[in-house]
Parts: C-alpha cells; structure tokens; sequence
C-alpha cells in the first residue's frame, strides 16, 4: 500500500491537515464522534490485518490506503480536540470561583520590574469548598520593592479568581499575542499586587524540570561572574543556555539584519554542532558494532545533558528530540531514508503536544532541515572545487543557500524583511559560533573557566563584525508584509522552480514563473496603492493617543509618545511598515504644525478636506460661540467640557475618544452618544479608526472659544 521508505511521510500529511484543521473547532460534542470514527477506523485496519489472506485483501488495496489516511486524520482531530483546555468540562472559565489554586509551570522572567510567569490552575475555591479545576493561566505579579516576592518553578500559589480573556490586536501590524499563547493553550491572563497572593510553601513541579532550570540558573550566575562584558554575558546566555537575556537593541538589529539570528535562539544547529563535535571526537568507536552503538548511547546522553543545563527550554528539547530520533534511525534503521526519520521525529513531537504545528520554530526547523537533505546535495554539486578548504567554504555556503531558500517564504510571512547579505554574515558567523559553543560549555567545567576572556572576546569580535555587516548598505529589505494567499502563492512557486530545475521539467518551471510574475503584479499593485494611499489611523492605546496621517509613504504622527518609546515601537510602527512609510514625522498635539495637506492650528486639524475639532484641556471652562463643520470631534486628555454646551452651529458626524480618558469620561461619553444618536469611536480596548480619504468632506471650519 506504501512505499516502505516513506511510510512516516505519507502519514504525517493526514495527521497534519487533522490537526489543523481541528484547532479552530470549539465543540465538546465532536470530539466524542471523532473519537468513535477513530476506533471503528482502527478496529478495521487491525481485522483487515489479522485476515488479510482470508479476505484477499490485496484485492482492495486502494480502499484500505484510504482508510489508513483517514486514520491518521482522524488521529490528529482528536488529538487536537482532546488537548485544548477550553473543551475539558472543568475548565476553570466555565465555573465561578472567588479563588485560584495554581502552580507556576514555567521559568518566572522579571521585566521592568514585573514578575511574569506561566500557571497551571489546580483547583478553585467557593465558600471554603474546594473544586478541582484544569487550564492555564498568565500570570504578572507587581512585587513589593521593600519585601520582594521569590517565586520559583513548581511553588503553589492561592490568588483571586479576577482574570481577563487574553486581548486580541487592536491595531494594524500589530502583534498577535494572544494567538501566541493561544498556541500554549493559554487563554487568560491577570495582573497582581504581591499582597493579593499567597504562597502555600508547597512545590509540585516536575523534579526534572525543577532541577534544570536551577542547574541552568547556577551556570548563568557563573556566566555573571567571570564574563565581565554585559552584552558577551547576555549574547552567551542565551546563545549557549537558552535563557533569555536582556541583549541590547543594536545587537539584536545586527544579528537580525545579517540573517544570524538563529544564532541567538538555542535551537537545531546549536544541538547540532554539539553532535558533530562529539562524533568526530568518538570517531575512533566507528571499528565495530557494538563500539558504534555505545557511541551512540554516549552522544544522546550528552546531548540531553546539555539540554537539561539549558533549563529544557522548549526550543532544545524539541531540537534534542528531532537528532536523537534521527541519529538513532539512521544507526539501527535499515533503509535510512532521512525524509521517513524526520517525518517519524515530527510525528512522536506532533501525537505528544498537536499544537507545536503553529510554533513558527517548529516549522522553520523542520523546514530548514528538509532544505539541508534535499537542497543542500544538489547545490554543492554546482560547483567542483579541489582545494580542501575553499571546499569546505562551498559546501557551508551550499548550506547556508539551501537553509534560506527554504525557509525564505516563512522568514518574510512572520518577520517582514530580508537579509541581503546572509551569506556573508552566516559564513562568518560559522566557525565563531562553534568556538563559541565548545567554550561556552568548556568554561563552565572548574579550571577550564580560566578560559573566559577569549569566550569573551570572541563574543565581542563576532558582535562587532556582524553591526559591521549590518550597516553595509541596503543590508536589508524591510518592512515586507504578505498576507496567506501571498505566502502559498510564493511557495508552491519555489517549490516547482527547485523542482523544475532539479528534474529539468519545462512545465513545472513555466508554473512556477507563472506562480512569481502573478506574485509580482500583486507586489506592484500593493506598491502603487501605497504610494496613491491617503489615510487616517487612530491607535488604539492603553493610556496614550496616537494618529497616522498618512499621505503617499509619509505620515505625520500625532502624539504624546516619542518615537523610540516602547509603546510606540510595539503599537504604531508595525501599521506604519505595513502601509509602507519610508518617512515619519512626529508631533504632539500642543504643537501648531503646518505641512503639505496638514494643518494642526488652534486645536484644529485638516488633512487634506478632513476636519477634526479637538476637545482638550484646552477647552475646561470655555464656551464657545462661533459654528462649523467637522468630520470627528477628537476628545482628549480626560477633559471636563460637556459636550451638551456645544452649540447647534457645530456639526460633526462622530466623536473619537482616546485611551486618554479615564473609564469614567468613557462610560458617560458612551451614554451621550446614545442619547443624541452620534457615532462614537473609542480608541481603548476596541479596534483602531480608519478613515480612507476617498471623498470630499466639504469646506473646514472654525471656532473660537471665549
């Protein structure tokens, strides 16, 4: 029925669309159904099996192959189904409870003076009665600065049932967090002060894990210690122990710019050096059999040593788990075919937590890995050279080559731009990171920590050659946004033109150009609306107010925020990339402004024929006795003036509330929109305000305020 050397692969694709599929279904009845198709599917696929002769089953073979496929869909339905919290019937959103039993099940990271943390809720409290309850929670603790909590991995905490529903990106660009965690089966969060949380003093976490992070935790301090540079003690722990450091801006720029960034995130390629390392030095245990399989028990326990001194990080045990299966396969396997061993290696990580499918390092590794088996050969191919070590240069560039081919249509999807130069920066970047790594863990070992100031100034010398790559010109094309039809569209077009020149067939190749001019004419036409695009955006922001007016590709942001801000970074400059604004110049609302198509006056703004009136501090106090027309009244700053003094002279058609306001203002706001029946737009907790300029909206007007 399959070809034996692709047996994993040929299942793994059901299983796959299964699970993919399933994510987005949300109902307890299904899951049963499911479930009950899956033991009538195997029950006949083993009693075909077990009678295979006596039912000449040979005869059905192809009925049978359709039947294993929906077998392994149907598996992976029901593995999706079964592990999303919001379905287990004492999921605790679906009960009242005045409290929270929970253990902290993961790593507790502080930043900018906030605990943050993952828990897993245990049980809940209603008049002294406890109840057992399941799911996950996030978790952020503001800790007492006179008596700061200490919180570990697996402590037991009692906390008031007050949580929200992760929120959904309010503005364009912006970050999808809670699709991020949503991936984690994470679909809640709160925030507390330390008083409102009580710690039981028990610990119920994983032994394993527990001892992991603390060893991890012991190798970092030791990192602290003897490497004296901040950002070389940054770039080593998280490069070489996965914990996740505060790297300063620059370097995180230049690594990202050169195409290196996979460097910093504790992964395949770095459990791979450590393989490779480790094989070479055992080379000499390849003589016989049983030497070889020795050596093979020897590798994978250093290996999930060093898995267990990076804390388990998801990343490496992930990363672990694919080599050891591989390693393991290609030694006792007898047709090693590795598409079937990574395919068998995606499959056991895939039955043991479905939702890894959406972890964009699960995809880019499994991606980057099918790109060094199949791309990999056939590139180093091209070129024949007989000098060892421009061999050796060849064949890491082939590597190089194959790795962003392959992942290039995902890299844009996720990240938005492109490394120009990754050749150069991942060529580079290829010996320091293996002499990174054997020191790394090298000057952990007492005595050999005497080596510290060469890890240390290798670290130095890589991160200042790569700023040097980075600041090469056009080192990157950025801002690149793709939406899903434009990501299938580029990869079935890559993949027919690898195919095409690979199997030298002619139609694949005009598919595949056909696929890329198609791709290009959409590129074009997104380019000439850029250019043509004459918009407003009004963020939507937690305590701040923020406005793009967007004219071709330059905008003029009006704000209180600066625009290295963090706020300003996270919420505005992703809509900004996305429209394709080469040009950005910000202002605040105090500040009189004339520009080509703005005018900011008098708290009055046209843009182009729009026409907001602004209703700030400003006006505490003032009346007004003059008329005009405006588009949007635009409230700020929480002010007093009441909207019923407003003269019948003044007309607008909605009125613009930004996260300025207090709770209050807003609610009272609302209840006036209601009564006199006017549009109202609030810019908190709610979706950002565009307004596409495509019509004319009269003449400006005026008022004056006495």
């Amino acid at each position: 029925m399959f070809k034996e050397e692709f047996v994993f692969v040929r299942i793994l694709i059901p299983l796959l669309v299964g699970i993919g599929i399933f994510y987005f279904v949300e109902s307890k009845n299904i899951t049963y159904f499911i479930g009950a198709l899956l033991v009538v599917s195997f029950l006949f696929i083993l009693s075909i099996n077990t009678y295979y002769k006596q039912l000449n089953a040979f005869k059905f073979k192809g009925l049978i192959g359709i039947v294993i496929y929906l077998l392994f869909f149907l598996l992976g339905s029901f593995l999706s189904l079964i592990n999303n919290e919001r379905l287990k019937p004492n999921y605790f959103n679906k009960k009242k409870v005045q409290y929270l039993k929970v253990w902290v099940n993961d790593e507790v990271m502080q930043t900018n003076g906030i605990l943050r943390f993952k828990t897993r809720v245990v049980s809940g409290y209603v008049n002294k009665t406890q109840i057992a309850l399941s799911g996950q929670l996030l978790l952020a603790i503001k800790p007492d600065p006179m008596r700061p909590v200490k919180i570990a991995y697996g402590d037991e905490l009692i906390i008031p049932a007050n949580y929200l529903s992760v929120e959904p990106p309010y503005n364009p660009g912006e970050f999808d967090f809670r699709s991020w965690l949503s991936v984690q089966n994470i679909y809640e969060q709160t925030f507390l002060k330390q008083i409102q949380l009580i710690k039981t003093g028990r610990n119920i976490g994983n032994p394993f894990v527990k001892f992991a992070l603390k060893l991890r935790g012991k190798q970092v301090a030791k990192y602290k210690k003897i490497i004296k540079n901040e950002e070389a003690f940054a770039v080593a722990s998280t490069l070489i122990l996965g914990y996740r450091a505060d790297l300063s801006k620059e370097t995180l720029s230049a690594y990202s710019k050169t195409g290196t960034i996979h460097a910093l995130s504790v992964s395949g390629s770095h459990v791979a050096i450590i393989f490779f390392v480790l094989d070479l030095l055992l080379l000499f245990m390849d003589r016989n059999k049983m030497l070889s399989i020795l050596k093979i028990i020897i590798i994978c326990c250093l290996l999930w040593t060093y898995a267990l001194i990076t804390g388990l990080s998801p990343s490496v045990v992930r990363s672990a788990i694919m080599i050891t299966i591989f390693i393991v396969a290609k030694t006792f396997a007898k047709n090693k075919n590795g598409y079937n061993t990574l395919a068998f290696a995606a499959f056991c990580q895939l039955t043991y937590n479905p939702f890894l499918i959406w972890d964009v390092g699960f995809q880019l590794s499994y991606l980057s890995v099918v790109g060094l088996i199949y791309l990999q050969p056939k590139i180093y191919k091209w070129v024949y050279l007989k000098n060892k070590w421009l061999n050796k240069v060849w064949e890491l560039t082939a590597l190089s080559i194959a790795a962003q081919v392959v992942t290039f249509p995902l890299s844009i999807y996720y990240f938005h731009q492109f490394p120009v130069y990754f050749l150069l920066g991942n060529l580079f970047i290829s010996l320091p990171l293996i002499m990174i790594m054997i020191l790394g863990i090298g000057v952990l070992i007492p005595y050999v920590d005497r080596l510290s100031p060469i890890l240390e100034y290798i670290i130095v010398f890589t991160n200042r050659v790569l700023n040097g790559i980075a600041n090469l010109p056009y080192s990157t094309v950025s801002s690149v946004w793709i939406n899903l039809p434009e990501l299938l569209m580029l990869s079935i077009s890559l993949l027919l033109f690898v195919y095409a020149l690979v199997k030298y067939n002619k139609r694949m190749l005009v598919a595949s150009l056909f696929l890329l001019i198609s791709y290009q004419l959409i590129v074009v036409y997104n380019n000439w609306q850029a250019i043509n695009q004459k918009k407003i955006i009004f963020f939507s922001l937690r305590k701040n107010y923020a406005a793009a007016f967007i004219s071709s590709t330059e905008t003029i942001v009006v704000t209180d925020l600066n625009d290295q801000d963090k706020t300003f970074q996270f919420f505005i400059k992703p809509a900004l990339d996305q429209s394709q604004i080469n040009k950005v110049k910000t202002i605040s609302l105090k500040k009189d402004t004339i520009a080509s198509h703005f005018i900011l006056h008098d708290g009055q703004i046209i843009f182009d024929e729009y026409k907001i009136l602004i209703i700030s501090e400003l006006w505490n106090n003032k009346k007004v006795t003059a008329h005009g027309k405006f588009n949007s009244l635009w409230l700020t700053g929480n002010t007093r003036f009441k909207l019923q003094t407003i003269p019948k002279e003044i007309e607008y058609q909605n009125i613009i509330i930004d996260a300025t306001n207090k709770d209050y203002k807003i609610e009272w706001l609302k209840k006036f929109s209601q009564n006199s029946k006017i549009p109202i737009r609030v810019l908190k907790k709610n979706p950002a305000y565009l307004v596409q300029l495509t019509e004319s909206y009269g003449k400006p007007g005026f008022i004056q305020r006495k």
